[in-house]
């Protein structure tokens, strides 16, 4: 996800969680989760039209108990709050409670391990969020979901947590004059009496709740052939539909084969780009991205980010929401790789600089603030821009820790074990030690769960006796010293590329010396960009 909108700010400082094995299990965001209750499917019959915003729903839950004795099954949905929300009608002819956006269902007799059990809510409401019933820039009216991050309980009942993931199917009526995008295969669309049309949209893969896509409007819906086997799709508003297309066609069909060739398989059974009412930028739902219409209608939409996503957030999602850089810092970083691939390597190195310095900002704006969530409690509070720009950079310098054979290797490993599943970042790092053979215990707790930053500042001087180069250090930022393997480079005649050294620096201050037949036009630190640190004043000594 990358949104102009809603992204914020925000909290207190937290502590180290390194133990002895590494990153700490234990924490973990406070969701109530049901560790006797698997969800394995979703059914969503869904009735919306024009004549007020009311939703009616239907939807048919099968869950897989995974222990005896389980009497309950809770879901989240929004309870009727004024004139919005949600009212129960049935479940089945189960006892059930509606209350505190939790829809408690009493099961008939405790479960049995290993069993399935099926039930349909009927339910109908008006949504406060979730999804958007509004008209689009154009004027017309249209429907379309935005369940980031814990908003899909607004208009369907569902474990609204990304641990649980399920396969889903929508299949809703709306009048005909609409066309249906969601997540998946197409399997009917069928015309109704009345002037209504019934469409029914198939999700195979197993997907956290809040990437369930449901759009409702007037669309153009291009198919644009296959990429690798992968349907391509583009649904645009027809007023912007040279600009739509122009816009997803061919670089989604670069962005996609660059991610299949490099990390692995697509998950989905197409990739569809949809212009969308009522957010900003874009929004990763599976097989369906949604992107903010008037960022379709400039041409600016996040496109390859919000592919990237398809690999990383969605096909492999984070376990618990204190772990979402490994949806939103991934996502950031292998757009810029993409970048790398696409463009060259200038074009991947100005993207990182600029990176930087968001991450300078946001740091003097967050100095508190890490990458890993602790035991986070406010859905309001999940992201902040140091998860995307931050965190893509701490994969940065991950590829520089083991190289880069070494961390592509371990990625397609990291997605070949996890990939329709959920992953925590002491999941990953157990990958990434497997595949290089290192202990990385210290990078990820130094940079993912350690707030602020190193800076870096120094001097050089040439000694013509001992026909050296001597370069002094400092970690000068307040805190105590960073781990850090710096680069210097060494120009020894003007418009030389630098011979570049490789120092380890685990203190505050540092003398290293290199040997130099003559004295260098420039001594340069970090010149290949592998570092995220504040660059301090770095001079020749006399």
């Amino acid at each position: 996800m990358l949104r102009s909108t809603r992204t914020r700010a925000w909290f207190a400082a937290l502590t180290l969680m390194l133990l002895a094995g590494g990153l700490s299990p234990a924490a973990a965001d406070t969701y109530p989760r049901q560790p006797g209750v698997d969800v394995i499917h979703y059914v969503f019959r869904l009735s919306v039209g024009d004549a007020s915003d009311e939703i009616t729903g239907r939807t048919t839950v099968t869950v897989k108990f995974l222990a005896d004795g389980v009497r309950e099954v809770a879901l989240d949905l929004a309870s009727r709050s004024g004139d919005k929300g949600m009212t129960v009608q049935s479940v089945d002819a189960l006892a059930f409670a509606h209350a505190g956006n939790r829809l408690r269902i009493t099961l008939p007799a405790p479960s049995r391990a290993g069993q399935e059990f099926r039930f349909t809510v009927a339910y109908t409401g008006v949504p406060a969020e979730g999804l958007h019933i509004r008209p689009n820039m154009h004027g017309e009216r249209a429907m379309f979901s935005d369940s980031w991050p814990a908003e899909a309980r607004q208009w369907l009942p569902v474990v609204d947590h990304p641990y649980d993931k399920a396969t889903s199917e929508f299949i809703v009526t709306a009048p005909a004059h609409y066309q249906v995008v969601s997540n998946g295969r197409l399997i009917e669309v069928l015309d109704l009496p009345g002037g209504e049309r019934r469409t029914h949209w198939k999700q195979s893969v197993p997907i956290a709740s809040w990437l369930h896509a449901l759009g409702v409007a007037r669309f153009t819906a291009h198919h644009a052939g296959t990429v690798r086997g992968i349907p391509l799709q583009t649904w645009v508003f027809p007023q912007n539909r040279d600009g739509g297309l122009a816009l997803f066609e061919d670089l989604s069909r670069r962005a996609l084969t660059f991610f299949i060739d490099h990390v692995g398989p697509y998950a989905y059974e197409k990739l569809a780009n949809v212009q969308a009412v009522g957010i900003g930028g874009g929004m990763e739902l599976a097989s369906a991205i949604f992107y903010g219409e008037k960022d379709v209608a400039s041409g600016r939409a996040p496109v390859v980010h919000e592919i990237a996503h398809q690999w990383f957030g969605d096909a492999v999602t984070e376990r618990d929401w204190d772990d979402v850089w490994l949806s939103e810092g991934f996502a950031t970083y292998f757009a810029l790789l993409f970048t790398e691939f696409d463009e060259g390597r200038d074009s991947f190195v100005n993207g990182l600089k600029r990176s930087r310095e968001q991450v300078l900002g946001l740091t003097q704006k967050l100095p508190e603030a890490p990458i890993i969530h602790r035991n986070l409690d406010d859905m309001s509070k999940v992201l902040n821009g140091l998860i995307y720009q931050k965190g893509g950079w701490v994969l940065h310098m991950l590829r520089a820790e083991v190289g880069t054979e070494v961390f592509w290797t371990a990625i397609r490993e990291y997605y070949r074990r996890y990939q329709n599943l959920n992953a925590s970042t002491a999941e990953l790092q157990a990958v990434f030690e497997q595949v290089s053979g290192q202990q990385l215990d210290w990078f990820f707790a130094q940079w993912l769960t350690r707030p602020g930053l190193p800076k870096v500042e120094g001097s050089w001087r040439y000694d013509a006796a001992s026909k050296q180069v001597e370069v002094t250090l400092t970690q000068a930022q307040a805190a105590e010293a960073y781990r850090l393997n710096v680069e210097v480079g060494i120009v020894s005649t003007p418009g030389a590329l630098p011979s570049v050294q490789r120092v380890l620096m685990t203190s505050k201050h540092a003398i290293m010396r290199f040997a130099a037949s003559a004295a260098p036009v420039s001594v340069v630190i970090d010149p290949s960009t592998w570092l995220l640190m504040e660059a301090g004043p770095f001079v020749r000594r006399p």
